[in-house]
């Protein structure tokens, strides 16, 4: 029996999806899992997001935990290679599932999760996620429903180590309608989860375009040598330049088009901003993205 359970053990594990993944050092300490400019398919299998860990001296700090259980085994199993010590606690930005249905590998191991209250209006416990509808079986295996244990409500210090970190949540609507911000002071490091775009077009469909600037523009205020985003590459200090170009333009465009009488439907069609066609998914999220930002200035007054 015993050899019997060995061998089945091995399969399952040589059966076991593998994402292959790289850590890129961003800065002291800090590494990140950076994904591919896509939405979420059957070959990215989720890999389409940043997941990032911070060494805080005896632990690692997770800001968001990817897209499934495997991913999120497998990213700790990788920075317990480069540094063995406890994983958690894990920050999770915001609601969208791409970024925390990892969650269930850190909590199955006592890890506390943070992440806005907005997880207990916005999560069904019992509908299939986007994830687990658009990714392979093989890939999502594992992956269950996991809230944080521990709900964000007002700004809050950590000392985690000894080191201060910063949850700085967002009292408006911007990229969703509760977004939390990461924020190391001593390393001048923000975690700005998908308020930040470098290498796709973002969506603004849960968002609204006036919170989303004002958060960007308090962003750009602050004293940063690095900001690390949810989607995209660069992290250094102006890394969130491309996405706040795109909201002001498009912002700027949709309002011309109001004020000169344009229908929503010729709006949608129309409105081009050339800048950014050559950026990933502006085929497919522009247009929609026009849309939204025409509702929502339609009858504004800002």
């Amino acid at each position: 029996m015993k050899m019997l359970w060995t061998v089945w053990l091995g399969i399952t594990s040589a059966l076991a999806f593998e994402y292959h993944l790289e850590p890129v050092s961003v800065a002291r300490g800090i590494y990140c899992f950076f994904g591919k400019p896509e939405v979420m398919n059957t070959v990215n299998n989720g890999n389409m997001v940043n997941s990032c860990y911070v060494d805080t001296g005896h632990r690692w700090l997770v800001i968001d935990s990817g897209p499934t259980y495997a991913y999120a085994k497998e990213a700790a199993a990788v920075m317990q290679r480069i540094k063995a010590q406890k994983n958690g606690p894990v920050i999770d930005t915001h609601v969208h599932d791409d970024h925390w249905l990892g969650n269930g590998f850190f909590e199955a191991r006592g890890a506390e999760v943070i992440g806005p209250r907005l997880f207990n209006k916005a999560v069904s416990l019992t509908a299939k996620t986007r994830m687990q509808q658009r990714i392979s079986p093989e890939a999502y295996e594992g992956t269950e429903i996991a809230l944080p244990t521990r709900y964000v409500d007002t700004n809050e210090t950590l000392r985690i180590d000894g080191e201060e970190i910063r949850i700085i949540r967002l009292t408006r609507r911007a990229h969703t309608a509760e977004d939390l911000l990461v924020y190391l002071p001593s390393r001048q490091t923000l975690f700005a989860g998908d308020l930040v775009f470098n290498d796709r077009i973002p969506s603004l469909r849960d968002g609204d375009l006036h919170g989303w600037i004002a958060a960007l523009e308090m962003i750009r205020a602050m004293p940063l040598k690095h900001i690390i985003g949810g989607h995209g590459e660069r992290t250094d200090g102006d890394a969130l330049q491309m996405t706040y170009d795109y909201l002001t333009q498009l912002r700027d465009r949709v309002r011309d088009a109001i004020d000169e009488g344009i229908g929503i439907a010729e709006a949608t069609k129309t409105i081009r901003l050339d800048a950014f066609r050559s950026v990933a998914l502006y085929d497919t999220m522009h247009a929609q993205n026009v849309e939204v930002a025409y509702r929502m200035l339609e009858w504004d007054d800002e």
